[in-house]
């Protein structure tokens, strides 16, 4: 059987993927999982309805024959996931797969750091969207400090892993923080971007008022610092790129709201329980471990899967209404990573 990379009906080929190993979290961010929804009476997914690392190491090696050169692990938290570091190792021995990244909260991060390097982890982005003690307890909501998140990205950087912090902003919440963390993340030379508050899920209370813009977030940097423009380093990057001049720092924007990114989308993402979605707003998927578990060969699970790819047409955000943000269902990112 010839395979050819895929490409979907907008000429956009599959080159991502963002594999969710896990639906928990350890944290219970205001904006991501509600305490109120996902409180102690919550069913988060069964062990055996967990893609197994065998499987995924299977999917894998089927989609990088299709294209897909970068791989992030997600999550839920991904450190959760017991004894991660030998699902890296098993991408890491995949042909092809040019790139391995883990999004990750970091409160674990310290104690695995090195063990995920050496198994061949390539990069970690931390999600981190308060320095201030008090703002990010309220905003985690499991009374988690950042000592320990900075003493994570610290040993992240410490093993040579490359690290880049995320930063969701929203009015009201964390927007007299920007500057802060600019500051501190400028002069520990790490990347920081920032990212505009999304309409993800049913259960995060979005509203456009809420959003800080990247054209508002560049107006309030640029008082504090020279910035200068980036050019994008491949197709698909979804980070708008700044450097402080001076200086080999950068700083982004992931402006999904304000400007959006639809036209150069590469990315598929993979639930924890086996279900390939063809956007972060999507509203189902394709059930691939049931495929997987029904004895299917590689040349059955490429003719399964791969209609869904060339299929496709997604371009939420480019078409984003109030009406399609209130009437329409969309799948939680904590089940189907960020």
């Amino acid at each position: 059987m010839e395979i050819t990379p895929l490409k979907d009906k907008l000429g956009r080929p599959f080159q991502d993927l963002r594999i969710s190993v896990t639906d928990r979290c350890n944290f219970r961010c205001r904006y991501c999982m509600p305490r109120e929804i996902f409180g102690p009476d919550f069913s988060f997914l069964p062990r055996e309805h967990l893609l197994t690392f065998e499987e995924i190491e299977r999917l894998a090696k089927i989609f990088v024959q299709l294209g897909v050169r970068k791989i992030r692990l997600t999550g839920g938290e991904p450190l959760l996931r017991k004894d991660l570091h030998l699902l890296i190792n098993k991408l890491a021995n995949i042909e092809g797969l040019d790139d391995i990244a883990l999004t990750t909260n970091a409160y674990m991060l310290e104690k695995q750091a090195e063990k995920l390097q050496e198994a061949g982890l390539h990069r970690v982005n931390v999600s981190l969207d308060a320095l201030e003690d008090e703002t990010f307890q309220s905003i985690n909501d499991v009374g988690a400090t950042t000592n320990r998140v900075l003493k994570g990205i610290q040993k992240a950087k410490e093993t040579g892993l490359e690290v880049k912090v995320n930063m969701v902003v929203k009015k009201g919440m964390n927007d007299h923080d920007v500057i802060p963390m600019a500051k501190y993340f400028k002069e520990q030379g790490i990347t920081l971007r920032y990212i505009e508050f999304m309409d993800v899920g049913q259960t995060n209370g979005w509203d456009f008022s809420q959003v800080v813009t990247k054209k508002e977030l560049f107006q309030q940097l640029n008082e504090h610092f020279e910035l200068q423009p980036v050019e994008p380093a491949y197709m698909g990057e979804v980070a708008k790129r700044y450097r402080y001049a001076d200086t080999d720092t950068e700083v982004g924007f992931i402006t999904s709201v304000s400007e959006s990114f639809c036209s150069s989308c590469t990315r598929g993402r993979l639930s924890a329980d086996g279900k390939f979605f063809t956007c972060l707003f999507a509203t189902d998927g394709l059930d691939l471990k049931e495929v997987i578990r029904s004895g299917a060969t590689d040349a059955e699970i490429i003719s399964s899967f791969s209609p869904t790819w060339r299929n496709r047409t997604d371009r939420y955000s480019d078409e984003r209404t109030e009406e399609s943000v209130k009437n329409r269902p969309k799948i939680e990112m904590s089940y189907i990573g960020g």
